[in-house]
Formats: structure tokens, sequence, C-alpha cells
């Protein structure tokens, strides 16, 4: 797998963030059973840069705490089956690997919800990097059922490392 993350920030994260994001996607696609080596692009920003996003992709004003831009369409989530017919718009042609999309996390808000719901930022970080490749693979919550989902896949990833509340 490869990724690629960027901080336009001149925060820092108490923890090693590479180490965190390879881990948290590595055990994702391993759970959605990926039969591709897969690349993401993670890029961390502030409160400002994820809410000029929110608002020019979202047409949301207000900042938000991880967005997730999907380079693959599924039929159903995780379903890789048929992808392999569209080489050219998922698949680089450099390294082969499936391109499955960019993930933007706010650490403003990482602070902000790790100091809200009682735990650390590592494990609130964690939690948003699970969250949004799992919207990479297709996965959603705007339905009760997507949204039940969705919630026990983060939880079985992010337990499966230790990270815990």
């Amino acid at each position: 797998m490869t990724f690629c993350v960027e901080n336009e920030t001149n925060q820092e994260l108490p923890f090693d963030v590479e180490e965190i994001v390879n881990k948290v996607i590595e055990k994702a696609l391993e759970q959605e059973k990926c039969p591709y080596e897969a690349s993401v692009a993670v890029l961390l920003t502030d409160n400002e840069g994820i809410h000029v996003m929110n608002k020019e992709y979202r047409n949301i004003d207000r900042p938000t705490d991880v967005l997730s831009f999907p380079n693959v369409d599924y039929e159903e989530p995780a379903d890789f089956s048929g992808i392999e017919d569209a080489i050219e718009d998922y698949f680089d042609p450099e390294t082969g690997e499936l391109c499955l999309g960019d993930i933007v996390i706010s650490i403003d808000k990482v602070y902000e919800q790790a100091r809200e719901y009682g735990h650390a930022p590592l494990r609130e970080f964690a939690f948003l990097v699970a969250h949004s490749i799992l919207h990479l693979l297709g996965y959603d919550h705007m339905e009760t059922e997507e949204a039940k989902v969705m919630e026990t896949k983060q939880e079985e990833i992010l337990t499966s490392l230790g990270i815990t509340r």
C-alpha cells in the first residue's frame, strides 16, 4: 500500500501520524478483503482549511472533522468485482495500485473532539482515518442501517488495533 500524508498546518500531533494512518488503512483493507495493493492521499489541515473545502465541495458553510473524496464507484460497499473493467479510471498506470481517493482531516477537530469525547487525540485521529477509509470503500451513514454497519466496522478496525476509548 502507498499513502502520502501532507500536513499543511504548523500543528503537530503527539504520535507518529504516518504509522497510525498505515495501521488503520491496512487493517480496513484487510477487513474488507481488498484484493489489490492500494493508494490513499491524506491531507492534514486546520478548521479554516477544511471549512473552505466543506463549503466548496459540499456546500456546507462550517468546518467539519473529516472529508472523504472517493475515487472508486462501487455497486455495493467494498465490492471489488468489476472494477478492473475501469482500469484506466481506478488504477495507477505506473504502480498498478487501486487509487482509493483522498482523506482530509482537521487537526483542530482532532483535538476538540478528543477533549469532547474524553479520549486521546490518537484515538480520535485513528477513528477519523477509519471512518474516512470506509467512505473510500463505498460505505455511508445516511440511513440508520448504513450507519450501524459503518459504526460496527469502525469499532472492529480500532479494537483489533488496540485503539480504544
